[in-house]
């Protein structure tokens, strides 16, 4: 069955928030700190882990860096549109929203925990190559591999974090679902190098939400207005 493997993805994303907000109850305040740091840190290597290991090529025996002009105009450009957009206030509107229907207490960790999670769930090659199988050929496999590390995670930051979790289980739903559905138009397109482009663009995203968790009470970077970075590496391998 197409789309089983986004439908299981999302079932572990919404079955792992369930248990971290179950297991957030005993946790003292000053653990969920300590712990929600901790996370920070951890999200803030596996993003410097996932750029350097794109950014950093080894060429005639030497180390070199690639990547360096789409990185800063990917930044520039989708920061530049998401201020005036201001995406991050239309996020907050969603989660503001969506705290009231889920009677959340933790008001101000809502939209970090939204935004936070939905982009280490969605941005991946896992997403984008797991959804195209899926559509194409049925095979969910991978998949179902990445609903047992989405669910785990997702625990983890709802003990922490708490409810705004459970709303990344929608974007995950819609966004591999599209690619799932649209596999057959979409995959000629997708070439290798522009899967690579998107991740390395959402692993510097993700090393600055790492920033915001690790260093809460000190800096707040408004990642949610550079989303739309990740539009530049698919708009330069269309037109290039």
């Amino acid at each position: 069955m197409i789309g089983l493997g986004t439908i299981a993805n999302t079932i572990a994303v919404i079955i792992g928030d369930g248990i971290g907000l179950f297991l957030k109850k005993g946790i003292k305040k000053s653990l969920q700190d300590s712990l929600l740091h901790a996370m920070g840190i951890a999200v803030l290597f596996i993003g410097i882990g996932g750029t350097l290991s794109q950014m950093l090529v080894f060429k005639d025996g030497h180390l070199e860096t690639t990547g360096t002009m789409l990185m800063i105009f990917s930044l520039l450009i989708g920061t530049l549109i998401g201020e005036i957009i201001n995406i991050e206030a239309k996020l907050e509107k969603l989660g503001e929203f969506a705290r009231k229907i889920l009677h959340a207490d933790e008001q101000s960790k809502f939209v970090d925990a939204f935004v936070t999670v939905t982009l280490i769930i969605c941005i991946g090659a896992m997403a984008i190559i797991g959804a195209l199988q899926d559509g194409l050929s049925g095979d969910y496999s991978l998949l179902l591999t990445k609903a047992i590390l989405d669910g785990v995670i997702c625990m983890v930051f709802a003990s922490t974090m708490g409810a705004g979790v459970l709303l990344a289980a929608l974007p995950l739903f819609i966004y591999q679902g599209l690619i799932t559905l649209c596999a057959s138009f979409i995959s000629p397109y997708l070439t290798t190098a522009m899967i690579n482009d998107i991740c390395y663009i959402g692993n510097i995203l993700i090393t600055i939400i790492g920033i915001n968790l690790t260093f809460n009470n000190i800096i707040h970077i408004h990642v949610g207005n550079m989303l739309l970075a990740l539009i530049v590496p698919v708009v330069y391998h269309i037109f290039s």
